[in-house]
Order: C-alpha cells, then sequence, then structure tokens
C-alpha cells in the first residue's frame, strides 16, 4: 500500500536555501530600504530640474499627450489617468493634487500648469473635481521639457517595463530655487521657498563666471526669496544664514497701510499675507481675538478681496491708537515664520546645501545637457552634411548618374553601381537612387551648395562648443538670458529690515493714570491730568458711571508701564501690567476685568502694588479686615499665574484689605474703621510663607475692622491721611503715633460718628502730594493735600469732599509730589 503512495515535495533544497538573520537587523535594513525609496521616489526633489517624480512625470505625460502651451485645454481627468497608468502608479488623489498646486499662482511663484476652471484659493477651498477642471502646460513648462527629445538627459524604464521615462528633465533654467519646493520624507523634510526668475539667472550667469564667489557676492544679485504672494521678509541676517547653511528661520510680515477714513478714524488695510497663509482662516481668527478681547481698538473687521487680490480692512474705533492694533495684528497674525530647509537629492542621495552648492549642481547639469544635445546636433549635421555631400556629386555628374541607373537592373543593382563608381557611401547611394529628377537641375544644386556650407558651419559651431569649456559656458549664459528676457517679472517681496520687536508697551505713552474699579468687576483707566485739582469740599466731577447696582469699590494711581501685584480681598494676588487695562473717558462705565483677571464672584482687588522699584529682599506687609497681620519676602511673588496665586490664608470671613513694600527697618501704623491706630516696629512680624495667615497686629473692639495699612520711618516727616465715608479727613503728623507692642488696642486717629463716618483708608503724605478721592455713585476729586488741615489725633477733620446724601466714599489714592513734578518737566 506504501508504495502507492505518491511522493511528496523535496524541500530538502529549499531548506538549504534558508538564511538565519536577527529580526532587529532584517527590520533595520527592511525599514532603510523603505526609507530610502520615499525619499528618492516620492517625497524630495531633484537638485538638478527641482522637480519630484510626480511633477516631472505628469509634465512628460502632459508632453507625450501634446499638451502643450499652444495647444486646447485637456481635462484634467484625462491628465492625471495618463500619468497613472503609464508613470506614476500611486493614487489618482495625490496626483490630482500635484496638478492643482502647479496651477494655483499663489502656490507657485512661475506656475507650470495652465489651469481652467476652479483651482482653489487662498482661503484654502478645494480645487473641483478633476472631471470638472481642464489644464495645459505652461511655458515654463516647456522650458522645463526643451531638448528633451535630444538625448540630452537619461532615460529608464517605467514600473512596468512597458515604456521609457526621464530620470531628470533638461531644465532651461534653476527650477529648484526659482519655483521653491516642499515634502516630507521618512526622518527629514524640505522646505525650499521660491525665487524671482531674473535674481536667479543673473546670479546662475555671475557663478559660471565667477566660481569663487562666496554667499555674500552671490547675495549682490539675488536678494533674497520672492514668494508668489508678496509680503515681506524681515531682516538680511537670516536669509543669509540659510543661503550659507542650507538652513535658517525667516521672518514673513503682511503687507499693509494706515489710512484714514472720512468720519477721522483709522483703519488698516491688509494687501498681501505671508506665503502659504489661509486667508479666511486668518480672518476668522483675528475677529475670534476681538470678541474676547485680546485684540482691543477694532470697530470692523471685512475681507474685501475679489480676483484683483487681497483686501482685508479692519477698521480702528474712534480715539483707539492704530499702532497699537497693528502691533496685535502683527504678534498674533500678520506675521510668520518660513523656515529654510534646502534639502535635494544630489545623485540620489538626500544633501542639505548652500545657495552656492545648489546653483554649481545646476550649472553642472546645463553643462551636461548642453553636451549632450551639442554630440547629438553635431551628429545630426554630420550625417546631414555626408548626405548632402553625395547629392552635390550627383548633381554635378547628373547624365551619368542617370544613365547608370538606367542601365541598372534593379535599386540594388543601381545603388552598388553608384557605390563603386563614386565611392558612395550606402546612405548617399541610397539617397541618390531615391532623388526625383527635378532635383537634379542647377538651381537645386544652388540650394544644396547653401545648405552644404551653413551645415558646415553648424557643425564648426558645435565642435568649438564641445571642444572649449568657455564657449559651452557661454551657450549656456546665453540660454539662461533668453529665458530671462522672456519670463522675468518685478519682485513681489520687500526686504526691509529688523528695527526690533515694537511692543504694545513702546506705542503706549508713558503717563500716570488714576484706575477705577466696581464691585461688578468693571475696570478703566484715565489719565490722571484729566482731573484738575480743585479745593477741598466740594463736589468732584464725574469719574465713572456705575450700572443701577454697581458701586465704585477700587480706584488707585500707577504708571501706564508698571507691572502691578493686584491683591484681592480674598487674599489672591495677579500680575497686570497698567496698559492693558482698558483706558477710556470719565463718564464710560469701563469693562469687564475678566478678561484682564480671573476674579471669581465677590473678589475685588483692595491693593496694589508697583513692582518696577521692589527689591527681592524686601517684603510684602499684608493687613487683613479682622487685624492680622503677615510679612512675606517679594522672591515668592515673582512666578505668578494668569489664574493668579495664593498671597495669604484668611480666616473665615477675613478679608485683605491693604498692602506695603517695607525694607526691615520700617514701622507699620494699621488703622480701624472705628478710628483706632496702633504702630509697631515690622520686625515684631516674622517673616512667612505665602501660605500662612500672619500674626494679631491690633485687638480690635467688637464690631471695627483694619481699614488700612502704612509703612513709615521715625525721620521721614510724613504725615497720616485718614478719609472717612462722609468725605471728612485730616493729617496728624506721624511722629505723634507712638511705637506700641504688637497686638495692642492702639490710640484714637479720628472721632468717627454719624457725621463723618467710618474710616474708608489711610495714607502716608507730604504737603506736595495730591489726593484722589472716589464715591460709590462714580464721582472723583482730585486736591492738594496741603489744602487738608494737619491737627491731632483725637478729632474730626474737615470736609474733604461733599458727598450726596445717598452716596459715600468708596476709596482713595495719592499721587506723589515726585510723579507731578515729573509731568511738569515732561510738559516744558
Amino acid at each position: 500500500m506504501s508504495s502507492d503512495i505518491p511522493d511528496g515535495p523535496d524541500v530538502s533544497a529549499g531548506a538549504a536555501r534558508l538564511e538565519r538573520v536577527r529580526i532587529e537587523d532584517e527590520m533595520e535594513q527592511s525599514y532603510i530600504d523603505y526609507a530610502m525609496s520615499v525619499i528618492a521616489g516620492r517625497a524630495l526633489p531633484d537638485v538638478r530640474d527641482g522637480l519630484k517624480p510626480v511633477h516631472r512625470r505628469i509634465l512628460y505625460a502632459m508632453s507625450e499627450l501634446g499638451v502643450s502651451s499652444g495647444s486646447s485645454h485637456r481635462k484634467s481627468s484625462s491628465i492625471v489617468g495618463e500619468t497613472m497608468g503609464d508613470y506614476h502608479p500611486h493614487g489618482d488623489s495625490a496626483i490630482y493634487d500635484t496638478l492643482v498646486r502647479m496651477a494655483q499662482d499663489f502656490s507657485m511663484r512661475y506656475p507650470l500648469v495652465d489651469g481652467q476652471g476652479n483651482f482653489g484659493s487662498m482661503d484654502g477651498d478645494p480645487a473641483a473635481a478633476m472631471r470638472y477642471t481642464e489644464a495645459r502646460m505652461a511655458p515654463m513648462a516647456e522650458e522645463l521639457l526643451a531638448d528633451l527629445e535630444k538625448d540630452t538627459v537619461g532615460f529608464q524604464a517605467n514600473y512596468d517595463d512597458r515604456l521609457e521615462e526621464p530620470e531628470v528633465l533638461p531644465a532651461a533654467f534653476p527650477n529648484l530655487l526659482v519655483n521653491g519646493s516642499s515634502g516630507i520624507a521618512v526622518g527629514m523634510s524640505t522646505n525650499i521657498p521660491p525665487h524671482n526668475l531674473g535674481e536667479v539667472i543673473d546670479t546662475t550667469v555671475h557663478l559660471i563666471d565667477n566660481p569663487d564667489a562666496d554667499v555674500a557676492e552671490l547675495m549682490e544679485y539675488v536678494k533674497g526669496p520672492d514668494f508668489p504672494t508678496g509680503a515681506n521678509i524681515v531682516g538680511k541676517d537670516a536669509i543669509y544664514s540659510a543661503y550659507a547653511t542650507g538652513r535658517g528661520r525667516l521672518t514673513v510680515r503682511a503687507e499693509f497701510e494706515v489710512e484714514e477714513t472720512d468720519t477721522g478714524r483709522d483703519r488698516i488695510v491688509v494687501t498681501e499675507l505671508p506665503y502659504q497663509a489661509n486667508k479666511a482662516r486668518i480672518v476668522e481668527r483675528i475677529a475670534d481675538d476681538v470678541n474676547e478681547g485680546k485684540i482691543e481698538g477694532v470697530a470692523d473687521l471685512r475681507d474685501e478681496s475679489d480676483r484683483d487680490g487681497v483686501r482685508v480692512v479692519i477698521e480702528c474705533k474712534r480715539g483707539a491708537n492704530a499702532e497699537v492694533v497693528k502691533n496685535q495684528l502683527l504678534e498674533h497674525h500678520l506675521e510668520s515664520t518660513f523656515g529654510v530647509i534646502n534639502l535635494a537629492l544630489v545623485d540620489g542621495q538626500p544633501k542639505v546645501l548652500t545657495l552656492k552648492e545648489t546653483l554649481q549642481h545646476y550649472i553642472q547639469h546645463r553643462r551636461e545637457v548642453v553636451r549632450r544635445r551639442s554630440e547629438f546636433d553635431l551628429q545630426e549635421a554630420q550625417d546631414r552634411a555626408h548626405i548632402l555631400e553625395g547629392r552635390l556629386t550627383a548633381v554635378r555628374n547628373a547624365e551619368d548618374i542617370v544613365e547608370l541607373v538606367q542601365e541598372a537592373e534593379d535599386r540594388s543593382a543601381a545603388k552598388e553601381a553608384l557605390v563603386e563608381r563614386y565611392d558612395f557611401s550606402e546612405e548617399q547611394a541610397e539617397h541618390v537612387v531615391r532623388m526625383q529628377i527635378g532635383s537634379l537641375t542647377s538651381a537645386e544644386a544652388g540650394e544644396i551648395e547653401a545648405e552644404y556650407e551653413e551645415v558646415q558651419a553648424e557643425i564648426e559651431r558645435l565642435e568649438a562648443i564641445l571642444g572649449s569649456d568657455e564657449k559651452l559656458d557661454e551657450v549656456i549664459k546665453d540660454e539662461l538670458r533668453a529665458v530671462k528676457d522672456e519670463y522675468d517679472d518685478d519682485r513681489r517681496t520687500a526686504i526691509v529690515e529688523d528695527v526690533g520687536t515694537v511692543t504694545r508697551e513702546d506705542l503706549v505713552p508713558e503717563e500716570d493714570v488714576v484706575v477705577v474699579m466696581t464691585a461688578d468687576d468693571y475696570i478703566k483707566r484715565m489719565p490722571a491730568e484729566n482731573f484738575d485739582p480743585q479745593r477741598r469740599g466740594g463736589k468732584g466731577i464725574i469719574g465713572g458711571d456705575p450700572k443701577e447696582g454697581d458701586r465704585v469699590t477700587t480706584i488707585f494711581r500707577a504708571n501706564s508701564h508698571d507691572y502691578l501685584l493686584c491683591f484681592t480681598n480674598h487674599g489672591q494676588v495677579y500680575r497686570l501690567k497698567t496698559y492693558e487695562i482698558p483706558e477710556m473717558s470719565r463718564t464710560a462705565r469701563g469693562k469687564s476685568a475678566v478678561n484682564l483677571l480671573d476674579l471669581s464672584d465677590g473678589e475685588q482687588i483692595t491693593a496694589v502694588v508697583p513692582t518696577d522699584d521692589i527689591d527681592p529682599d524686601e517684603c510684602i506687609t499684608m493687613a487683613t479686615r479682622q487685624g492680622y497681620v503677615k510679612r512675606t519676602a517679594c522672591s515668592e511673588f515673582e512666578n505668578i499665574l494668569s489664574t493668579g496665586i495664593r498671597a495669604a490664608k484668611l480666616e473665615d470671613g477675613d478679608e485683605l484689605v491693604d498692602v506695603e513694600v517695607t525694607d526691615g527697618t520700617q514701622d507699620l501704623v494699621v488703622a480701624t474703621e472705628g478710628g483706632m491706630t496702633i504702630r509697631f516696629d515690622e520686625n515684631e512680624v516674622r517673616k512667612m510663607g505665602r501660605s500662612a495667615r500672619g500674626v494679631r497686629g491690633i485687638d480690635l473692639q467688637d464690631g471695627d475692622a483694619v481699614a488700612g495699612l502704612v509703612a513709615t520711618d521715625d525721620d521721614d516727616g510724613r504725615s497720616l491721611l485718614t478719609v472717612t465715608k462722609r468725605g471728612y479727613g485730616k493729617r496728624t503728623p506721624l511722629s505723634e503715633y507712638r511705637r506700641q507692642s504688637r497686638y495692642g488696642k492702639g490710640l484714637i486717629d479720628i472721632k468717627t460718628g454719624d457725621r463723618n463716618g467710618s474710616v474708608v483708608d489711610v495714607k502716608a503724605v507730604t504737603e506736595d502730594d495730591h489726593l484722589v478721592v472716589m464715591s460709590e455713585a462714580g464721582q472723583i476729586m482730585r486736591c492738594p493735600v496741603a489744602d487738608i488741615s494737619t491737627v491731632g489725633r483725637n478729632t474730626m477733620g474737615v470736609v474733604i469732599m461733599d458727598v450726596e446724601d445717598d452716596d459715600s466714599v468708596a476709596c482713595m489714592d495719592v499721587i506723589p509730589a515726585r510723579t507731578r513734578k515729573e509731568e511738569t518737566d515732561a510738559d516744558e
């Protein structure tokens, strides 16, 4: 039975061919093979013609189809199908996307495809389906294919060995630099910006004549990239770096101008955008930032672009600083970075190239193309001269040759007789036998002799080119100049000097301002000079217009360029630049502070400290409503989050009331709403961390609460200014407040009662300072401190501000004499 079972396959031979390999080695080699396939076959351009395989195959397929610049347009689907079927065995969408990009005048500096139909837009709109669009080669593309039929480049088999395709195109101009390229390979990418054709050709000609020229010398001809969408490149240093190393980062800025409308408002008109920018997305993001308050001063935004070009109009609000708005737009939307990576294939290998190296490889390629073309043309001319020599011999011996041909039995015998008698070559004999009788006339002989002389002159010219590198280079230069004469245009991208970053702060005048905040978190700033000093006892002027149910809670003076530490009643601290607070008129309500500070419900700013003059060794000293005092090193407030950080831990029901900056040598004066004060050495309060509660500073009576905090020196000569809710106030020399131990009941500072109300705040002042007082209803008054009487501690004070019965003083601050002197000096 076993003999009936057929023998199985002999696996011994196959097993003998097995080879043991480490899987990691096989994976590594396979990945390298895949990577090189992507690098060389898909993602990177060739340094010689500046094209990736898909671009080259599309143009070659169009050439084979006869879809030239002079022919009618052909359906894009036909071109894509021909390319995919014969040369590029990949998805049709990838081929069509490439075809579309070559037709977009906002993507290609010099489009290689002339498209008809919807080929997309700068707004990111996609092109229509390939069945709806038509295309043909642009004249510039024909310059890349010129002389392809003259054996100027090598050919290779297509993917299925049915046809042949060029390995590279002859490229009559340096397309890699002229149109640029971008692509992502495996582990590397390229991003080459486009350039102006005339500048690149001038640079190439100069390098042919001056092979030792360096990048700086070449940049006398090529100024920098020239993007199809125009705009501006900021600074030349980045361009030089990119050209000298092959890598660099260019800052590209939109082109815009500020116009004044008939109504007196300014508007910013954008006419050119950075390369590869999506216009619709930029307009949308600007609108979002305006709505979110990140960009201030914009009243309207319109996209008025049409077929003639870009036009985006940003209308400024009345009174808004157009320079500030412009700078905000530049910072976030109208400026981008173009990362240059001049990576291309050189002999099939990826290489980062300098400007000089890129042009050197192109020049080497053109020399090879012109040499091969000259050899081809020379062979053609020599072949033609050889035939013409035979024709001339036939014309001169017409009668004999006619007779010889007539006597021959057939065409072959006639050719043999001609070869034997006149020493003709086979080609000459074949041509003579096929000549018509009419071509043996004397007139025809003259034409043959003239053509023969022309061919001989051409042979001499071609032999001279092939025999001299200088003549060959002259041909290259002449052809480059011819391309420049035909297609050169004006530079679109300007190179502007980098004058440094213009920040918003640079555009905001440095001045003293008054900042007002309400209980409902409306905030604004006003120039302090808007409020002229008045005699005490007046009603003041309107400084705010709180909405119904709202009231003013905070007023403080600051410089427009100050960084402020804003302490709140909840014990949090925020960092804010004064100019970020919107500037508004006296009668304006203000703007919601939610766009500036992340305040919680019921959280209000109770103290503000400018940080410009703070020494890290100094302390932030805080007082709470329930009488706690704490000192924390200023260094702990250096890194403040946008959501704020904790400044003090508070007991339930307690609030942070006031803050002072102290240096360890001062006394602290704590004042209460009931008119009591206590003065003690700040060193009685030890330094502690931000999360600490503090220690008892004053022993409060029932129903009393802390109103303010002052830091003073023994010999500073200042007075303690106290202001009450009904608008009363007084000055008392700080020397009258003797030093005590911490956590005492203190001394009487001012008599409080129904007439003058409780204490609002206290400040240390000099004779030359000015007081700014504001009521809850928005009345504001500025008066000289010197107008306020200096009296003893236990008095009621005098009327500073005449407040209405249903109103009361909300807050106060002091404009120091030093600041007012600086204002006067600036005016002078």
